[in-house]
């Protein structure tokens, strides 16, 4: 397991496990507790001993609070310190009206809620999430978690989802920020549009999600037609279909899945493996964020350190890359001026692949709560 230092003395693995995908109304999937707290523990034993979630993602600190006492009690305070946990605050999500009066008092209250559910009593980093720029705060927020991190309840200090104005001004109020969580992947390079060379005189980091597509980045949807909509199995595939049709549309991704098969043969690695791998290589990127409902493929996913991308190899995915169409703008950028985020919620028909083929399939609507479909709304 590669690994990076965020600050002095402070490491992680350059694969960290998301956790987005463990919530409870991410897919109609019912988790078995048990089940998931050994494929947690698999995460840990591999070298995976980050893992991300947010303060919105139904149920997920609550579960990550039980495995690590779990994890403590199995293997020892020692391991168990080894463990780091980071979670998003992102305050009264698509509530405006409450966005606006956001206060002090609300960041100490959703902070001490993290810290009950995660049974910590210092949260290792918090990354901040303001979702809608024209509404004025998110430095004063910034600044309330700073205050939370000098007293002790919180570690490290990070963003997600930020773009490069934004930074800035909470770099220029004096916030040392460690990371920034952002899309990157080989199709969503908006990070290279100012934020890298911003994190390189910062010495911010990027910890990438979305470098699989959700899992379209694999021989499953290599030769599929194109499923001409966004209702797939869960919101993450759709997340990224949105991405592909951005990117260029599915026949140029059909192309980059092909030419990501011909190089992985070359390394006796998997289309994932070299997708992953180029992001990994990428200039400032700390980390990629691994999203897993379970630990079944944890062992393929590790074999992204067993080889590089050679000089051939970045020839030939560059030249698709070139013929790409977007996304454009800085960071998350199309996905807030098209309100992307309250599109997402699973679908009742939607398509699937088996035995190679696309699928359409019907299920009993998922409940959610809305407005917002992965991501409960919780009271305050």
């Amino acid at each position: 397991m590669e690994t990076i230092d965020l600050r002095p003395a402070y490491t992680i693995p350059r694969l960290l496990k998301g956790n987005w995908q463990i919530a409870e109304d991410h897919s109609d999937r019912e988790f078995d507790v048990s089940e998931l707290m050994e494929d947690l523990i698999a995460f840990a034993q591999a070298g995976m001993t980050t893992y991300v979630c947010g303060d919105i993602y139904v149920g997920v600190e609550a579960k990550l609070g039980r495995f690590r006492q779990l994890y403590k009690d199995r293997f020892g305070e020692e391991a168990a310190s080894n463990v780091k946990v980071f979670t998003t605050y992102v305050p009264y999500f698509l509530e405006e009206e409450n966005l606006r009066n956001h206060s002090y008092a609300d960041v100490e209250k959703i902070v001490n809620r993290s810290l009950e559910r995660l049974q910590q009593e210092c949260i290792d980093l918090v990354q901040m999430h303001w979702w809608e720029w024209s509404i004025p705060g998110h430095v004063d927020m910034a600044l309330y978690l700073q205050k939370l991190q000098q007293a002790g309840k919180i570690d490290k200090l990070a963003v997600t989802n930020y773009d490069v104005k934004h930074t800035k001004e909470i770099l220029d109020a004096g916030v040392d920020l460690v990371s920034n969580t952002v899309q990157y992947s080989l199709t969503d390079r908006r990070p290279e549009n100012g934020m890298v060379q911003l994190c390189l005189e910062h010495d911010m980091k990027l910890l990438c999600y979305g470098a699989l597509g959700g899992g379209l980045f694999s021989d499953k949807w290599l030769g599929i037609p194109d499923p001409a909509r966004p209702a797939f199995e869960n919101v993450s595939l759709d997340k990224y279909y949105r991405i592909v049709c951005d990117f260029g549309g599915w026949g140029l991704f059909q192309r980059l899945l092909q030419t990501l098969k011909d190089i992985g043969a070359k390394h006796n690695v998997s289309i994932g493996n070299v997708a992953v791998r180029y992001i990994l290589e990428r200039d400032q990127v700390g980390a990629v964020i691994m999203g897993a409902r379970h630990a079944l493929h944890l062992k393929e996913n590790l074999r992204v350190f067993d080889f590089s991308l050679d000089e051939g190899d970045y020839r030939k995915i560059n030249g698709i890359l070139a013929e790409s169409t977007g996304p454009n703008g800085d960071i998350y950028s199309v996905d807030r001026e098209e309100n992307r985020d309250a599109l997402e919620e699973p679908k009742t028909e939607y398509v699937d692949v088996e035995d190679g083929k696309l699928m359409q399939k019907s299920r009993e609507p998922v409940t959610v709560s809305e407005p917002y479909g992965h991501h409960i709304a919780q009271s305050y």
